[in-house]
């Protein structure tokens, strides 16, 4: 399938995210800088990888020469039942994880700047392409990627989540970019810090703990044994840096996996402390599924509930007849032991059911929110969604007559029954008018509080004896949209000088000579004499040494090279790195 393609079958709200690899827009120097990369990681990683690394490489189309066309990675994906698309750089938690639910890689767009080739701050195609595409030809891997995404799609999160998210997102947008000046970085360290206090002020979310997990599994995970282990993080198989001094145990801590795992901070900035070593891919899952067995999505009930109303953000409460009632959650009323009784929220509200909207249940017609009973009516041996319509109409259950529903908990409803909503041989939602509901009477014998008043209009009642799952997010997600627009900060697309684009000639001249093998010391000298105009300009230099083939010119070129290290560290990393690439 083609880009248009695959983006075509998408739901609407993952759309919104989803950009269009124009090929033509990355440089002669961006493949340069790739080629560089990648050759420079394949080198290191035959030795230190796991071994399926290098064979994903090419089982997923990426090459060590140039950038990957998404289209021709999704030639090859569609081959072990994966697909890819592109965004723009970070994107919220709950849309990655979906789209890794479908079996679809998440790619940022951009290539990195030959000035952060060691480091980027951004999300980039090096990282996301050659990072994590090459492991999922691996089956429990790829099982262990997808089922991540199912589980960290129902996460509960918060709203400081979310402006951590935003503020991440935001500084990685200006230290990437050229034109960002120090008041700009500071401006959005600045902001990310006042981002990370305000959420460390709270207990962690799911998705917080979940995202731990995450980062010590798929971005800096080892896999093998605490003395004998492998890289397959895609943090680490993508970086220069930290994908060699990771393997430095005096400096860097390498702990067996658990999912203890989330107990342990992570820091975006700095190189990572310690690693955490997994047994095998299915021992991967096995930590996956621990931790699942502990969200409120599995476990339900009061507890699953409160954690939604402590996150104050849209989640989904799931009754046990299948009903999904999405929305802001401010009620959780218990009885003695601890069961639900009265569940609502406040603000928009959608009731669904099989992640598809109930029609007429929208936001728009439960704008002030939603309220309900969860339980059993007394004298009613079977919940009250298992009745037929004839069952119903036996216990005096009629639509068209006024109705009065006990429930055992003490909540109490009366009203006239308008309609009863039935899937699947359920009973699910129950709509009443002129309908009064009250909670349990009270110890000193004081009637109940009202719930719900005839005046405030049409009482819709979900049915169900419990809360069977409650997680992050809305059951339709189409139809109530958390993530309305893109970001609110777009990556800044560099410009270019003309002595820039007169370099990125050069970067291209050589590229088609080297194709060609066309290139001789000759050929090179006068490539080389134009150099002159770009005197930092150290990747060309070092792309004509590995083809020079003159003793005399080589030690030119080394001479060159070594003098242009001495501008940076990051300079001196990446020419050492180059020359023990090339055995210099």
């Amino acid at each position: 399938m083609t880009q248009q393609e695959i983006i075509a079958s998408l739901p609407s709200h993952l759309r919104t995210f989803v950009k269009v690899q124009d090929y033509n827009l990355y440089t002669p120097r961006d493949h340069a800088v790739w080629r560089f990369l990648l050759l420079s990681l394949a080198e290191h990683l035959t030795q230190h990888a796991h071994p399926v690394y290098l064979e994903g490489l090419r089982k997923t189309g990426i090459s060590l020469d140039h950038i990957p066309s998404i289209d021709d990675m999704n030639q090859c994906l569609e081959k072990i039942g994966w697909q890819a698309v592109v965004v723009d750089g970070f994107i919220p938690p709950a849309i990655f994880m979906e789209f890794q639910a479908r079996k679809i890689l998440v790619i940022a767009l951009d290539m990195r700047a030959v000035d952060h080739m060691l480091y980027t701050p951004a999300p980039d195609i090096v990282h996301e392409s050659a990072g994590h595409a090459p492991f999922i030809v691996d089956v429990d891997y790829a099982e262990f990627l997808q089922r991540f995404g199912e589980i960290g799609m129902k996460a509960l999160s918060t709203a400081s989540d979310y402006a951590v998210y935003e503020a991440i997102r935001h500084l990685s947008i200006v230290k990437e970019s050229t034109r960002s000046t120090e008041q700009d970085i500071a401006d959005a360290e600045a902001a990310l810090t006042a981002a990370l206090e305000s959420n460390a002020g709270e207990a962690p979310s799911e998705a917080s703990l979940l995202s731990r997990l995450h980062w010590w599994t798929v971005e800096y995970g080892l896999v093998g044994e605490l003395d004998n282990y492998k890289i397959y993080g895609a943090g680490l198989l993508s970086s220069l840096g930290e994908g060699v001094n990771c393997l430095d145990d005096s400096k860097v801590r390498k702990l067996p996996l658990t999912v203890d795992a989330i107990n342990t901070p992570y820091d975006i900035t700095r190189e990572q402390p310690q690693l955490f070593v997994t047994k095998s891919c299915k021992h991967l899952t096995q930590v996956l599924e621990a931790f699942a067995d502990g969200m409120a999505f599995r476990q339900g009930g009061a507890v699953s509930l409160r954690k939604a109303i402590a996150c104050k953000t849209v989640s989904t409460a799931v009754y046990s007849s299948g009903l999904q009632v999405s929305g802001k959650w401010v009620r959780g009323l218990t009885d003695a032991m601890d069961n639900l009784i009265y569940i609502g929220t406040e603000g928009p509200t959608q009731l669904a059911w099989g992640n598809r909207e109930l029609h007429g249940h929208g936001t728009d017609y439960h704008a002030a929110g939603f309220g309900s009973p969860v339980g059993n009516i007394k004298d009613l041996p079977r919940c009250l969604s298992d009745y037929t319509m004839d069952e119903l109409k036996s216990a005096g259950i009629c639509v068209g007559e006024p109705v009065v529903l006990d429930f055992v908990s003490g909540v109490h409803v009366e009203g006239v029954l308008d309609h009863v909503e039935r899937r699947n041989h359920k009973n699910i939602l129950m709509s009443f008018s002129n309908c009064r509901v009250t909670g349990p009477m009270k110890i000193n014998g004081d009637l109940g509080d009202v719930l719900f008043d005839p005046s405030w209009g049409q009482y819709d009642m979900a049915v169900g004896d419990g809360i069977a799952s409650v997680y992050g997010g809305t059951a339709d997600k189409d139809r109530y949209r958390l993530y309305q627009q893109p970001p609110a900060s777009e990556t800044l697309r560099p410009t270019y000088s003309e002595q820039e684009r007169a370099l990125f000639s050069l970067y291209q001249s050589l590229r088609e000579g080297r194709s060609e093998g066309a290139v001789d010391d000759a050929w090179l000298q006068n490539f080389h004499a134009q150099l002159a105009a770009y005197p930092s300009e150290w990747l060309l230099r070092f792309e004509c040494l590995e083809l020079a083939q003159s003793t005399a010119f080589k030690a030119q070129l080394v001479d060159e090279l070594e003098s242009l290290a001495l501008q940076s560290d990051e300079h001196r990393k990446l020419i050492q790195t180059g020359f023990e690439r090339i055995a210099l």
